[in-house]
């Protein structure tokens, strides 16, 4: 939650999860238990913070820092 009068203070984690619902639970198959459930989030959480580049970071993944230019 933001403080009041600074309601971009989590403007960071709402884009991820923006981004995680619309592009990733979006893509894959809706799990049927509670363990498949677990795993899709797993293996999105790992996809966003190391393999998915993005303009936003210059091209670097979220796990690696940005290059400084």
């Amino acid at each position: 939650m933001s403080r009041p009068g600074t309601p971009y203070d989590n403007a960071p984690m709402e884009r991820w999860w923006n981004e995680f619902k619309l592009n990733w639970l979006d893509s894959h198959p809706m799990p049927k238990t509670r363990e498949e459930l677990v795993k899709l989030i797993g293996a999105g959480i790992y996809y966003f913070n190391y393999i998915d580049r993005t303009a936003q970071r210059n091209g670097s993944t979220a796990m690696k820092p940005l290059k400084q230019y």
